[in-house]
């Protein structure tokens, strides 16, 4: 059993930057691959980034975001940066035991959200 909690969503203006934050406790921390994703209104949930040993991020955000990861702490981080209206949407925090992997069905734990909206 492993509970995520996601913090750090607000209102940034294009061309901002915000930094995310999710809280993992539960379970050992250091082996579990860790992963956002995020879904807007009416869209579906699509991968944004994540990590182990090695990381991995969505064509979209590679260059502008970057994922993290503090085991002492148990918590991971995704640095945001040039943001664009198009990431305007819930960010959620996941994890799962293996590899890295960008399909959502693949993780077992999920945080509750937190909301990023991007004003142009």
């Amino acid at each position: 059993q492993v509970q995520l909690v996601e913090s750090g969503g607000g209102l940034v203006q294009a061309g901002g930057s915000l930094r995310l934050s999710c809280a993992a406790s539960g379970r050992t921390f250091s082996n579990y691959v860790m992963a956002w994703f995020r879904q807007a209104p009416g869209k579906e949930r699509e991968f944004v980034a994540a990590i182990q040993w090695t990381t991995l991020y969505a064509d979209s955000v590679k260059g502008r975001f970057t994922i993290s990861r503090d085991n002492t702490r148990k918590t991971i981080y995704l640095q945001m940066n040039s943001l664009k209206p198009e990431d305007a949407a819930v960010y959620y925090c996941a994890a799962k035991i293996g590899l890295t992997d960008r399909r959502g069905a693949e993780y077992n734990y999920w945080g509750q959200g937190t909301k990023v909206n991007v004003s142009s």
